[in-house]
């Protein structure tokens, strides 16, 4: 059996744990840790790819902008 867990590591705690020992009970297990590059993950699928560099095309040119007035929000 194969899973990945995705969690911040100022999530892990003690409930975290005794769940993969329910989970895998009895079994040895192989913990792998990476740090994930969210820009990496984000441009791996072409549509996600796209839209981040229209965006970003749009803020350097300053077009297709939302502006917000924090004032409004409270």
């Amino acid at each position: 059996m194969y899973s990945t867990y995705r969690i911040n590591v100022n999530e892990l705690n003690d409930k975290f744990i005794e769940a993969l020992k329910i989970i895998f009970k009895d079994k040895e297990i192989e913990i792998t840790v990476q740090d994930v590059d969210e820009t990496a993950y984000l441009l791996k699928s072409e549509n996600n790819k796209k839209r981040l560099l229209e965006a970003i095309s749009n803020v350097k040119n300053n077009i297709n902008l939302v502006e917000v007035n924090m004032e409004d929000l409270n």
